[in-house]
């Protein structure tokens, strides 16, 4: 039996709070995959799909048509998607056209386990949970369903009902749709299914992931964080997803997807290729590798080292140019960096002051900045860079001992060609002193009392032995070692407004400490 499915992702999600806020809901992030992906996967091959656009709508068309260029979607605009007239009933309303005969329907918020019935017969799908006043509910007699409660009216043997059920009496389900839904623009297809109630609803029951509210959506994610095996940090304004063996980015801003495409096609020979694009999303196809971070020893840190010095390439430049990169160095250290601080400030409601960290006590952060030597700092070593140059974002192909880069910055200060290699090195030691396995398994402490902080984490022996390495290969190839570490302090700080709480505050006060022990 062939049948449509239709996925609904016209809403704004506004209960799923700042996880919206670039993208739609049906884009949220679920063990590295989009909602909508683990729904769409759940159904055979050659499934039909009908998608409700409407909140960054242009965003999920070509979301899909990235993952999944060979399944068939119908997308259908929803011209009324907030404000007056708008609500689930409409946007269904507006799908008629392409669900005329036996369909599903499938809330974009609604992920389960078990195989999912045709719509050969009526159906609703059910879970057990203990507040069922938050959901719509349904009673069970006779293996039937013989009423449907709307949300806070159920009885105390009532089951929550999922968003998720098939639809058989089309005609029947569309008829009264179209005669109440301006009453209950909220109900959706709880409209269309009471009427279908005489000619029988089987309950169908599922185990239940409800991503609809935050604190559910907050529970699922980091269950499955605590169990990955890949370390990725999650950051407001970007996501990657794992999908159909791609790795499919989102940016906020499309200048840099734009900027990361020119790069790539710069850094060929050592990246992924990007093999299609739109508007602040790209792929490309899965690298055969394990992540550096989970292979690492000595032996393969060493053959990294070996490979960075000749992928970084230091490029020749006049006097004039170079005078003009200096200054552009300048920007991106120093600039950046009170920009940054500064965000951090507004965002947490912190004050620069003085303060216990770890027992020692140290003068503001200002004062600190004020004592580091800008002009060496800034007389940066133009090359070949990355960017982001850290364990999570290296790729180490064992059978060839090669190294493929993911992940690269989109640009330094203005330059797409040219970066300067302390600022990869100093990516590479952050890295080394702060794992993302480390956020990911909340291997660490922080405790603020007033002006006093303590912080700690764990560290891993071979990493320990990997920053000696790195020590003695920055002395051995004539770079400035105290450099390297000042840049690594001013890039903890850099990052901690773009992370989550409190991870944001270890990163703020690690910078700190670590700044303020070399400027002491």
């Amino acid at each position: 039996m062939l049948y449509r499915v239709l996925i609904p992702t016209a809403g704004q999600g506004r209960r799923l709070g700042k996880q919206t806020k670039y993208i739609n809901k049906s884009l949220i992030n679920i063990n590295h995959k989009p909602a909508i992906c683990h729904i769409i996967e759940s159904y055979p091959s050659k499934t039909e799909f009908v998608i409700a656009l409407g909140y960054k709508g242009a965003l999920v068309k070509n979301f899909l048509q990235l993952a999944y260029p060979n399944k068939k979607f119908l997308f259908v605009i929803i011209d009324k998607y907030i404000g007056k007239g708008s609500g689930l009933s409409y946007t269904i309303l507006c799908c008629k056209k392409y669900l005329k005969k036996p369909f599903i329907f499938h809330a974009c918020d609604t992920l389960i386990n078990g195989k999912i019935p045709k719509p050969e017969f009526n159906w609703m799908g059910f879970s057990n949970t203990k507040k069922i006043s938050n959901y719509r509910t349904i009673t069970i007699n006779k293996n039937k369903i013989n009423k449907i409660y709307s949300k806070k009216r159920s009885l105390s043997n009532s089951k929550a009902y999922i968003g998720l059920s098939g639809i058989k009496d089309t005609k029947k389900f569309w008829i009264n749709i179209e005669k109440n839904y301006q009453k209950s623009l909220e109900q959706g297809e709880v409209i269309g299914l009471k009427s279908l109630i005489e000619n029988i609803i089987k309950p169908i029951y599922f185990e239940w992931d409800d991503i609809g509210n935050i604190d559910n959506l907050n529970k699922i994610q980091n269950k499955h964080q605590k169990t990955s095996k890949i370390n990725i940090l999650k950051k407001e304004e970007n996501e990657i997803w794992f999908v159909n063996n791609k790795v499919i980015k989102f940016f906020k801003s499309d200048k840099s997807i734009k900027n990361i495409i020119k790069r790539n096609k710069l850094l060929h020979n050592y990246t992924p290729k990007i093999n299609k694009s739109y508007p602040n999303l790209f792929s490309y196809n899965m690298v055969k590798g394990q992540v550096l971070a989970s292979v690492l020893n000595n032996k393969i840190f060493l053959e990294l080292l070996k490979f960075s010095n000749k992928f970084w390439k230091i490029k020749k430049i006049t006097e004039i140019e170079k005078n003009i990169f200096i200054k552009h160095c300048l920007l991106f250290y120093k600039n950046k960096t009170s920009k940054r601080i500064s965000l951090f400030y507004r965002k947490f409601n912190i004050k620069d002051k003085k303060e216990m960290i770890n027992h020692h006590t140290m003068p503001k952060l200002s004062e600190l900045l004020n004592q580091v030597d800008w002009k060496n700092i800034s007389n940066g070593i133009p090359a070949r860079f990355h960017g982001d140059f850290h364990f999570e974002n290296i790729l180490f192909q064992k059978e060839k001992s090669k190294f493929i880069l993911l992940d690269w910055r989109e640009n330094f200060s203005k330059y797409l060609n040219l970066g300067d290699v302390y600022y990869d090195l100093a990516k590479l030691l952050h890295g080394i002193i702060m794992p993302h396995e480390i956020v990911n398994k909340e291997d660490y402490k922080i405790q603020i009392n007033k002006n006093t902080i303590n912080f700690s984490y764990k560290r891993k022996k071979e990493l320990i032995n990997c920053e000696k390495i790195l020590y003695k290969w920055i002395i051995n190839n004539n770079y400035d070692l105290r450099k390297v570490k000042i840049i690594t302090s001013l890039i903890f700080l850099n990052i901690s407004p773009l992370h989550h709480y409190p991870y944001s505050l270890l990163l703020y006060y690690l910078g700190k400490e670590l700044l303020f022990k070399l400027t002491k």
